[in-house]
């Protein structure tokens, strides 16, 4: 089963795989608080979806303020069971949920752009490059396959170029995480508190991560 989220004002997207009805707690923790309304997509192929896991599913996704849940798929029984929760659900061969699973798949967005707080246990993950204006708060976990950029206090781990890109960066206005990693060279985060609020910036150099003064320069 996937499941496609787009929330109107974060503009963020994310296809999750539930293969496990047992630890769905667990997997929503992952995702992170998703600020405004939510849509949900949810695309099921080859599988049978009973009423009991579709409603613990709901659940969870009515935490994430969801205002619209539809249904996509080839089993008869999975779209019964929709049905029966009053969910808009919709029976289609099984290329044809492949197809639009393929559309909204292609509309995800690389860059995710997040404004809030990024609360302990929450998890904000990025194909491209990830910018937070707000904080990221002890026992929060933030990644980026390129750079990340968070406009206000960075005190939880932040991962960058987590697909082994070493050129990576994390760039903060108050910089003083829990770890660092990027690439595949991790830190402790400093254990003294920085004195001043200015921009910093974490990068690798000879494979050590450095933090440094972030100096954004500008054309006259």
């Amino acid at each position: 089963m996937k499941i496609f989220l787009n929330s109107t004002r974060s503009n963020y997207f994310e296809i999750l795989s539930l293969e496990d009805f047992d630890n769905i707690h667990q997997t929503f923790r992952k995702i992170f608080s998703i600020k405004g309304p939510v849509e949900a997509k949810i695309f099921v192929i080859k599988e049978s979806i009973s009423i009991h896991q579709l409603s613990k599913l709901k659940n969870h996704l009515d935490n994430l303020n969801v205002f619209s849940i539809c249904i996509y798929s080839n089993d008869r029984n999975t779209i019964l069971a929709g049905k029966s929760l009053r969910i808009n659900s919709t029976f289609l061969k099984e290329e044809e949920v492949k197809n639009k699973l393929l559309l909204y798949k292609t509309i995800v967005k690389d860059d995710i752009l997040y404004e809030g707080t990024v609360r302990s246990g929450n998890r904000i993950s990025s194909n491209g490059n990830l910018c937070i204006i707000g904080d990221v708060n002890p026992g929060a976990i933030v990644s980026a396959k390129k750079n990340i950029y968070v406009w206000g206090k960075l005190l939880g781990i932040a991962f960058a170029g987590k697909t082994g890109n070493n050129n990576a960066s994390i760039a903060s206005l108050y910089l003083n995480p829990l770890q660092l990693r990027i690439g595949d060279v991790i830190a402790i985060g400093p254990k003294e508190k920085p004195h001043n609020y200015y921009p910093e910036i974490a990068l690798i150099d000879k494979q050590t991560i450095i933090i440094k003064p972030h100096i954004i320069e500008t054309k006259n």
